[in-house]
């Protein structure tokens, strides 16, 4: 999993990803990736999780190092951010978060195993092409909407 992206609005609400987490068998481990600078969300999500095997690797590995470990994931669960990128140059299974933004502008997972998860049908979507660093309704019904898959 890779719960960051630099803008906000591009980023899957923190308890949805923590929901996302408890719903993941408990033998499953689960790796959090990122940059140093998402270290901190990352333990506040193992943090709040009830699940038991989640190992934080945020900060820690290499771009490549990074890809080979999505490579062989069962699944990866990423925003519209660079880790869905990084899923789509090694065809590795994604499920793709889009709040703010939308696959329309032509940045979706390209993984033969894909799936794009986002509320459809709001008026304020897409807000942007990038994202931005506060929703502009102050509402962020595109990420708080959000339905998760179900896993159990």
């Amino acid at each position: 999993m890779a719960p960051s992206s630099v803008w906000f609005t591009k980023q899957l609400p923190k308890d949805k990803w923590i929901e996302l987490c408890n719903s993941i068998p408990k033998e499953t481990i689960i790796y959090l990736l990122g940059g140093p600078a998402d270290k901190s969300l990352c333990e506040e999500i193992k943090n709040k999780s009830s699940h038991s095997n989640i190992k934080i690797l945020a900060g820690d590995l290499s771009l490549l190092e990074s890809c080979e470990l999505m490579k062989h994931a069962k699944m990866n669960y990423v925003n519209d951010s660079g880790p869905l990128h990084l899923a789509s140059a090694g065809n590795s299974p994604t499920t793709a978060f889009f709040c703010s933004t939308v696959p329309a502008y032509g940045f979706y997972p390209l993984s033969y195993n894909s799936t794009v998860i986002e509320v459809n049908n709001l008026d304020c979507k897409p807000c942007g092409l990038h994202g931005y660093k506060a929703c502009p309704k102050n509402n962020f019904r595109c990420g708080n909407e959000i339905k998760l898959p179900l896993l159990k």
